[in-house]
């Protein structure tokens, strides 16, 4: 057992238990052309998140933990998706229309994928999902639970919707959540503030927030898992 330096109290935790929870890191919502990017956002401050996630997610590796991907889209027939989310966007770019990778936010096309510098390893989870937390309509619960995951190493995007939703999923289940303040992004400075803000507060009331160097720092002076 090693602690995390994090805000607002370090959190003791073990590998044995832990999984890095790698958020919706499409090329959907990274790339330039993508979905994020015909809603009027700046994807490059979500890029920003890559080379941090990149270490971390290699130091995950290395010291044996668990980890899980994650993707949001939907079914080619749409029958997943709410009329209420495929009414979001722009009349010409929206869920499911053709966009610059494929249809949008559609399972199996080129921009529903993750990014290359993030791509899933053998052994890794990847959990599709239709809404904006990870557990709702997924597998992710039977996952931790078979692993005996108690606490979660989130990152991803964006820090307000997804990240959020999930983190308090989690939260409601009784895991503990550390947020890596440098490997979640917002397309929203703004909001990218105030949501880590909001996980910490009140002595914790989401979850943790750290640095993705204490993190690593954490994983590295912890013997790794073997099987």
């Amino acid at each position: 057992m090693t602690e995390i330096p994090a805000t607002p109290t370090p959190l003791p935790f073990d590998p044995a238990t832990t999984a890095l929870v790698v958020i919706d890191m499409q090329r959907d919502f990274l790339l330039p052309g993508g979905f994020g990017e015909s809603l009027g956002n700046d994807v490059t401050l979500l890029r920003a998140v890559i080379e941090p996630l990149t270490e971390l997610l290699a130091c995950a590796r290395a010291a044996g933990i668990t980890v899980i991907h994650t993707r949001e889209g939907h079914l080619p027939d749409l029958s997943d998706c709410p009329p209420a989310k495929l009414r979001r966007g722009n009349p010409s770019q929206r869920i499911g229309d053709p966009g610059r990778f494929g249809r949008i936010l559609i399972r199996g096309e080129y921009g529903h994928d993750i990014v290359d510098e993030l791509a899933p390893i053998a052994g890794e989870t990847v959990i599709d999902k239709p809404g904006k937390g990870a557990f709702y309509a997924t597998e992710l619960a039977d996952v931790l639970q078979q692993n005996s995951i108690a606490t979660l190493l989130v990152a991803g995007v964006t820090t307000e919707v997804c990240v959020h939703t999930t983190v308090r999923e989690a939260n409601d289940r009784g895991y503990e959540c550390v947020v890596v303040a440098d490997c979640v992004g917002s397309y929203f400075p703004e909001f990218q503030r105030v949501g880590l803000a909001m996980i910490a507060a009140q002595g914790a009331i989401f979850g943790w927030v750290a640095d993705s160097a204490d993190v690593i720092t954490a994983l590295t002076t912890t013997a790794p898992v073997t099987a």
